[in-house]
């Protein structure tokens, strides 16, 4: 362990040197493995996070980081000018256990999603023509940050310091089919959703929503574009969430776990869709990497060696009824949402921020989203003890009152 840079230290670094774009928790993190996570002086954490969902099979796997070393010894980088062996194998690997005929790599899910905007705008630009530009997402939802995935995100409070957005987004309310169908015109190119919002709050879509999306983007001409940045690679019990719906995207845009933790975005399409890109269109100098590839090869690898899906659906299933059983015997539990290992509980007045800090004080890493919402992303091998564990400190603190203000004072 190096003791050198302590937890001291990282917090003098964040106040001198780091621009001020997160309020991190005091914890410095230097090992993982599994679901386990330890700080610089020892102390062990189960996480609930998983680096927001990328460590999807887990911190520190022996494949991934053997295929990490193997790769890394032999070719890290050369760009996209030049063949790669892992990122062919993977394109190949995607197109087979998905609806997808072609693979665009980039570097993370905002990238992914702008990508995703271009190729819809350009392929209905050559097909339909110059005035099927707009792109229609949901209120509440969340595409990235950079300023085509910002204005498509319906958080205006996000994007309001940064105006002027790029023009032609339209933000609908979720799972509101009649508002969608209401906005879905002749000068649409594209339907953006998420099949469950995560940073929105953990909402997932009505199945008959999302199949209404799919009605209206044929009956009208426009993509369907689901975004399963979050929601892919397993994580709600199916490889991809819209599997759970019965239905398919011209379009899907993914990353987080699909490199198990290092950067790595991907956007797929059908044959027909994927033709509106041609050399010069697009390109990313990182995306497809070598190393970053070669560790999405070991994860799929991982998820059906293990069955990681599977357990996800399992252990997922059994956690959310933990929490609908501890809304019952708590108070202060307004609703449990999710699928999958993708959960959420909202607070009907607690500080849900003070709840996460509590939680990491008892050894638990969970996330708060604003001030009302936690939300659960474990990895995918999280065990239903390790889930009781988490459930029991959660009915000590609710019990408790904590979140009131009182912790700390």
């Amino acid at each position: 362990m190096n003791s050198e840079y302590d937890l001291k230290r990282a917090l003098k670094a964040e106040e001198l040197y780091f621009m001020h774009t997160y309020n991190r928790l005091p914890v410095l993190f230097v090992r993982g493995f599994g679901t386990r996570l330890w700080d610089d002086d020892g102390r062990e954490y189960v996480d609930f996070v998983s680096g927001l969902g990328a460590c999807i099979a887990g911190h520190c796997h022996g494949e991934i980081i053997a295929a990490v070393a193997r790769q890394s010894s032999q070719l890290i980088h050369v760009s996209n000018l030049y063949h790669i062996r892992p990122q062919g194998e993977l394109a190949e690997m995607l197109v087979r256990s998905t609806f997808a005929d072609r693979v665009f790599f980039c570097n993370s899910g905002t990238e992914a999603n702008e990508a995703a905007i271009k190729l819809a705008r350009k392929y209905m630009r050559e097909v339909r023509g110059e005035d099927r530009y707009k792109v229609v997402s949901a209120m509440r939802s969340f595409h990235g940050r950079t300023y085509g995935s910002l204005a498509a995100t319906g958080q205006p409070e996000k994007a309001h310091p940064f105006r002027p957005l790029p023009e032609g987004f339209v933000h609908v309310p979720f799972n509101d089919a009649e508002a969608l169908g209401e906005a879905v015109d002749e000068s649409t190119c594209a339907v953006l959703l998420e099949p469950i919002q995560g940073e929105g709050g953990v909402y997932v879509a009505d199945p008959s929503y999302l199949k209404r999306a799919r009605e209206l983007c044929e009956e009208r001409g426009a993509l369907l574009i689901l975004d399963e940045v979050q929601t892919g690679m397993g994580r709600t019990g199916a490889l991809f969430a819209h599997q759970h719906y019965g239905i398919l995207p011209d379009v899907m845009t993914v990353a987080k776990g699909l490199a198990g933790g290092l950067p790595l975005g991907a956007v797929l399409a059908t044959e027909e869709v994927a033709r509106g890109f041609q050399p010069g269109d697009h390109g990313s100098t990182f995306g497809g990497n070598p190393v970053a590839c070669a560790a999405a090869l070991a994860v799929l690898t991982v998820l059906q060696e293990e069955q990681l899906v599977e357990n996800a659906a399992r252990v997922g299933g059994y956690f959310r009824e933990r929490l609908l059983r501890l809304q019952e015997e708590v108070p202060g539990i307004v609703e449990v949402r999710g699928l999958g290992l993708m959960l959420a509980v909202e607070l009907e007045s607690l500080d849900a921020g003070n709840v996460v800090r509590e939680c990491l004080k008892r050894g638990y890493v969970v996330n708060n989203i604003g001030q009302r919402i936690l939300r659960f992303l474990p990895p995918l091998n999280v065990s239903t003890r390790e889930v009781d564990g988490l459930v029991e400190v959660l009915a000590e603190l609710l019990r408790g009152g904590y979140g009131e203000g009182k912790v700390g004072e």
